[in-house]
């Protein structure tokens, strides 16, 4: 029987290694990856161009989609056109800003609701662990929510509170019972001062020892409870060698970083320009410059996007009274990609820190690499194209970037799911943890 798709590449990232190859694809998973020119009778044949680099779908699990409840903030359509236009194929929702948050079995429900048949890539789901709620832990863990997140400062919106030290350790002891990971924002509260109308006030306001010490608690509740614990959106390199010391002494504890924070330095923000604004902050250049050095060596485990957006009036030309959250789910490959370039950095680590990686840590181990049994979701790129970013071509539902302007190199010409090329039929599915 023929094959229903095979793509062939002079250039795909295979297992870490850039090099030719011909993809067979039969009932939405990859069956074999074989050498360029083997001969395969498919349905369906396509030929990558010279300029064009087969990829993995990324897989992007820190996205605020935030329906339902502020739905005009994003939306499941909205959001899952962006990723698939940026190369990414699955995404795992944040349990908010959405009303009500994802800490109950039942508005798991009501979110599931709202994304099913609407969605034109594949969408998981984070639940909350919030102290009204931490008794539902292992009801939403049944439901296949692929973990919890939790805040330990004030989150920016009323409904999903954030835990004290002693709520964290018990979050973490029932997620360490459950097998579940446990998400943390991790800025300490006490540390946090009032924020100034300028960026600088801004920065001051949220420093690096508010992460530090917020990271340290981390580790020692992982510690004392065994648990899986990852701290999202790292700003402070600082964190790195507390974070480094624990794994080595077999902490079950990983970190990501955001592209903003590799690509934009806090000697570049403008005072009013609050598109930048996300919490904790976007810190020096001297910061950043440690940060890819994280990733280098391995300290930092993957880039996701931490995707926040928020309608535009909330992005007021004051770094006090503005929404925090920065939106790039459709062009964070070619923000990291391009600042990747310029320090020399491959391909094929930016594929592991945006796909294979993420994928691993929460369980999609069918998710971003291509390699035989792994879904058919591919992405062609052209990484040597450049582009300018227009507000205007983003389908975030706000128009608001704080790349507008900005020229990237990278450019996503076509993205598949499940074999099949994204067009206007939402086919995305929503997944569950440990389901096949």
């Amino acid at each position: 029987m023929a094959a229903d798709l095979v793509v062939r590449a002079t250039r795909a990232i295979v297992d870490g290694v850039e090099g030719a190859v011909a993809v067979v694809v039969e009932d939405g998973r990859i069956a074999a990856v074989t050498s360029y020119d083997e001969p395969v009778t498919a349905a369906r044949a396509l030929t990558l161009e010279d300029d064009e680099v087969l990829i993995p779908g990324l897989v992007d699990t820190h996205v605020h989609v935030n329906e339902p409840g502020r739905t005009e903030w994003e939306g499941f359509d909205s959001a899952t056109r962006a990723a698939a236009a940026g190369g990414v194929t699955t995404i795992v929702d944040m349990p908010l800003n959405s009303v009500p948050p994802t800490v109950t079995v039942d508005a798991l429900r009501t979110k599931q609701d709202a994304a099913r048949g609407r969605v034109f890539v594949d969408v998981g789901f984070w639940g909350g662990a919030v102290p009204e709620h931490l008794g539902d832990l292992a009801a939403l863990h049944e439901a296949g929510v692929f973990g919890f997140k939790c805040f330990l400062v004030d989150s920016g919106v009323e409904e999903f509170r954030h835990l004290t030290s002693s709520q964290l350790r018990a979050a973490m002891t029932e997620s360490g019972r459950l097998g579940a990971l446990l998400l943390v924002h991790a800025e300490d509260g006490h540390l946090v001062g009032e924020p100034g109308p300028s960026y600088d006030g801004f920065l001051a306001s949220r420093p690096a020892a508010s992460e530090d010490e917020a990271i340290r608690l981390v580790i020692d509740a992982a510690r004392r409870t065994h648990a899986r614990a990852h701290v999202v959106h790292l700003s402070s390199a600082s964190a790195l060698p507390d974070l480094h010391a624990a794994r080595l002494e077999g902490v079950d504890v990983s970190v990501e970083t955001c592209p903003h924070y590799l690509a934009v330095a806090a000697e570049e923000v403008p005072d009013h320009a609050t598109e930048f604004k996300c919490c904790p902050p976007i810190r020096e250049q001297s910061n950043q410059d440690l940060l890819w050095a994280g990733l280098a060596s391995g300290d930092i485990d993957f880039v996701v996007t931490d995707h926040s957006p928020s309608t535009t009036d909330l992005k007021v030309p004051d770094f006090a009274r503005a929404w925090g959250g920065v939106s790039s789910l459709q062009i964070g490959l070619p923000v990291v990609w391009s600042a990747a370039r310029r320090r020399g950095t491959a391909l094929a680590d930016v594929v592991r820190w945006m796909a294979t990686a993420p994928a691993d840590r929460v369980g999609l181990s069918r998710k971003g690499r291509i390699e035989a049994g792994a879904d058919a979701d591919l992405a062609v790129l052209a990484p040597e194209e450049s582009f300018v970013v227009d507000v205007s071509r983003l389908h975030h539902k706000n128009r608001v970037s704080a790349y507008a302007g900005r020229t990237l190199q990278g450019v996503v010409r076509r993205t598949f799911l499940a074999g099949r090329e994204i067009d206007d039929e939402p086919r995305g599915r929503l997944l569950v943890r440990g389901a096949s």
